[in-house]
C-alpha cells in the first residue's frame, strides 16, 4: 500500500510539473481557430450519424448503428442538440429541427419518464431554443420572447411532470406517467438532485408564461429539502419524498447530488434571489468543513461527517466551474488541476476513482463522454484566461476522437482502462460536452457576449434588450437568457399594477371616519404586504434596490465580463 501511494504521489507531481510548464504555452489564434472546426466536424460526424442511423429514436446506438429510445421517446438528441447547431453558427439546421419538433413531438403518450432527465433535457432544450429563435432567423410571433410554439411546447412538457410534485412535501416522485400521472406503486424515494434541480426551468418557465405554478413547486420542493439537513449541515443522497427520511446517508457533491448545489447558485444568479445564494453558502461551510481533503471532495455520513467512500466521481467535475462564479478562484484551480491528472492518467475520467489507491473503482471504470471537467474548463480559461485550460480542451479532443470515434457516431467508453466500448451515444454529448468544447475555443462566441451585442423583442416587448450576456447554463448546458425573464415579468408586474389603479378608481372613496379608523390601526400594527398587491409606488416613495443588485449594470452582466459575481458587496 505504501508503495502504491508513493507512486500515485510521484505521478500527481509529475502532472503537475507539466501543467505548470505548459502554463507558458500560447495558444494561438490559429491554433484556436484549428481546433474550433475539429470540434465542429465531430459535431456533425455524431449528428449526421444520429439522423441517419437513429431518429426518431432518442439515442443512437454506434456501435450497432440504430437508434433506442430511452428517455420518454421524443426524438430526445434532436431537442438536446436544437441551440448546439446555433451555437455552432448552423442557423438553416435550426430552423429545419426547431420545425420538426413543433410538427413531429407530442407530450400526450403513454410513457414513463424520469421527472429530472425531462426537465433538465426536454424543457430545458425548448426552453433554450425558444430563446435563442430569434437569432436564428426564425420568424417570432408578436409578444417573443413572452410567447412562441417552443415555448409553449416547454410549458406543455412541464406540466406533465406537475403531478409528480404533488406529494405531502412538495417534493417530486422520480418519475411521472406523461399520460396518466404517478402510477400508484410508484417507490417514494429519489435523488437529491431530483428535488432540487427544477428552480432554473420551472423559474424560467413562470416567468415567460406569467403562470406561477412552476416557480411555486420548484421553491417548495427546494424548502422542503433544505429542512431536512442534517445537525452538520448536509444533505444525504437519496430521499424518501413522501416521509421526508434519508434513505442514502452519503453526503457530497457528486452523483445524486450535484446538480442541487448548482441550481442554488446559478438560481441566485439568474433570479437575483439572496435566499437561494444563502441556502448555497451555508452547504458550502458544511462541505468544507466534512467532505474537503487536500483539494479533492469526499463522501461522509451526513450525521457523524466520518468517510464513507474516498472516492473522486466524474460528475463531480463540475465543481470548479461552479466555485469560478462565485469567486473561489484559488480553490477552484486547485482542484481542477487534481482532477486534471486523472484524465491525464487516463485519457478520460473514470466514473469512480479511488484516491488512496489513485485507480479505477471496480464496475465504475467507464466514460460515457461526459462534459463536467470540460465545463469547469470552460469557466475557470473565461475567469483567468489561463491557457492551460485550453490544454485540457486540446486534450479532451484528442482523447474522444482516437479513443471513441466509430463510423457511426462517438460510443461511450465501457472501460477507460483498456478502452473498451458500449454501444450507446448519450444525448448529451452533442448539448454539453461538444458545446462546453466549442465555447472553451470560441471566446468570441455570442454566448460569451460583454453588452455590446443585443437584439430587441417584438410587439408589446419591443422595448426589451435581449441575449446581451450573462447567459446561465442549466445542468445540460441549455443557455437560458436571464434578461428575457425579467422582460416578460415586468410586463406582467405593468399589467398587475395598471389591474389595480383600475380596480382602485373604481371604488368609491373611504369616508373621513373610515380613513381615520384605518391609520389607528396602522399604528397598532405593521403593515403585513400580500405577494399578490400591487407593487406600485406610492407618490413621493422611491423604491429600495435589491440587495443583488448593481446600480452600473445588469447584475447578470457582471457574470459574463468578469467570469465570477459576489466577489463583492457593490
Amino acid at each position: 500500500m505504501l508503495r502504491l501511494l508513493c507512486t500515485t504521489i510521484l505521478c500527481v507531481i509529475h502532472v503537475f510539473t507539466l501543467i505548470s510548464n505548459a502554463k507558458g504555452q500560447e495558444f494561438t489564434e490559429l491554433e484556436m481557430a484549428h481546433y474550433r472546426e475539429k470540434i465542429k466536424s465531430m459535431f456533425y460526424h455524431a449528428y449526421n450519424s444520429y439522423l441517419d442511423h437513429a431518429y426518431p429514436y432518442d439515442e443512437l446506438r454506434p456501435l450497432t448503428c440504430d437508434g433506442q429510445d430511452t428517455w420518454g421517446s421524443v426524438s430526445l438528441t434532436l431537442i438536446d442538440a436544437l441551440d448546439t447547431l446555433l451555437i455552432l453558427g448552423n442557423h438553416t439546421e435550426f430552423q429545419r429541427v426547431a420545425t420538426l419538433l413543433q410538427d413531429t413531438v407530442d407530450f400526450d403518450i403513454d410513457v414513463n419518464a424520469s421527472v429530472f432527465e425531462t426537465n433538465i433535457r426536454v424543457v430545458g432544450g425548448l426552453l433554450s431554443a425558444h430563446l435563442l429563435s430569434k437569432r436564428a432567423g426564425m420568424e417570432v410571433e408578436p409578444g417573443w420572447p413572452c410567447s412562441g410554439p417552443l415555448l409553449r411546447m416547454a410549458e406543455d412538457a412541464a406540466r406533465k411532470l406537475l403531478p409528480a410534485f404533488q406529494t405531502p412535501t412538495g417534493m417530486p416522485y422520480g418519475t411521472v406517467n406523461l399520460l396518466r400521472g404517478v402510477n400508484p406503486t410508484e417507490t417514494p424515494v429519489t435523488c437529491t438532485a431530483g428535488v432540487g434541480t427544477f428552480i432554473l426551468e420551472f423559474s424560467a418557465l413562470s416567468r415567460l408564461t406569467g403562470d406561477p405554478v412552476f416557480e411555486d413547486v420548484a421553491r417548495k420542493a427546494l424548502r422542503s429539502l433544505w429542512k431536512t439537513r442534517s445537525e452538520i449541515g448536509l444533505v444525504g443522497n437519496h430521499i424518501d419524498v413522501l416521509s421526508k427520511k434519508w434513505v442514502a446517508q452519503d453526503a457530497g457533491i457528486g452523483a445524486g447530488v450535484d446538480s442541487y448545489f448548482e441550481y442554488l447558485v446559478k438560481g441566485s444568479i439568474m433570479l437575483q434571489d439572496e435566499e437561494l445564494l444563502s441556502m448555497f453558502l451555508e452547504y458550502d461551510k458544511a462541505i468544507k468543513n466534512y467532505t474537503k481533503f487536500d483539494d479533492w471532495y469526499l463522501w461522509v455520513q451526513m450525521h457523524k461527517g466520518t468517510v464513507s467512500m474516498p472516492v473522486f466521481q466524474s460528475l463531480e467535475a463540475f465543481w470548479p466551474g461552479l466555485q469560478s462564479l462565485i469567486g473561489e478562484l484559488d480553490s477552484a484551480l486547485r482542484t481542477f488541476h487534481n482532477y486534471y491528472t486523472v484524465w491525464r492518467q487516463f485519457g478520460g475520467l473514470p466514473e469512480f476513482y479511488s484516491i488512496p489507491q489513485g485507480y479505477t473503482v471496480d464496475k465504475r471504470e467507464g466514460y460515457p463522454l461526459r462534459p463536467e471537467l470540460i465545463e469547469s474548463a470552460m469557466y475557470l480559461y473565461k475567469a483567468t484566461g489561463d491557457h492551460t485550460f485550453l490544454q485540457l480542451g486540446r486534450d479532451a479532443v484528442e482523447s474522444i476522437e482516437k479513443i471513441t470515434r466509430v463510423p457511426c457516431g462517438y460510443a461511450s467508453v465501457k472501460d477507460i482502462r483498456d478502452h473498451k466500448l458500449d454501444n450507446r451515444m448519450e444525448s448529451f454529448f452533442l448539448a454539453e460536452t461538444i458545446k462546453y468544447l466549442y465555447l472553451l475555443f470560441d471566446p468570441d462566441n455570442f454566448l460569451h457576449n460583454s453588452g455590446l451585442d443585443f437584439e430587441l423583442g417584438t410587439g408589446p416587448s419591443e422595448d426589451c434588450v435581449l441575449g446581451a450576456g450573462g447567459y446561465i447554463f442549466n445542468t445540460e448546458a441549455h443557455p437560458l437568457d436571464p434578461a428575457a425573464l425579467h422582460c416578460c415579468s415586468r410586463k406582467q408586474e405593468e399589467r398587475r399594477e395598471l389591474q389595480d389603479i383600475l380596480l382602485n378608481l373604481s371604488e368609491p372613496l373611504a369616508s373621513p371616519q373610515d380613513a381615520q379608523s384605518q391609520e389607528t390601526d396602522s399604528e397598532t400594527e405593521p403593515p403585513v404586504m400580500d405577494p399578490s398587491e400591487s407593487i406600485a409606488l406610492k407618490p413621493g416613495s422611491r423604491r429600495k434596490a435589491p440587495l443583488l443588485s448593481c446600480p452600473m449594470q445588469p447584475f447578470s452582466a457582471r457574470l459574463a465580463v468578469m467570469g465570477q459575481v459576489f466577489t463583492d458587496g457593490t
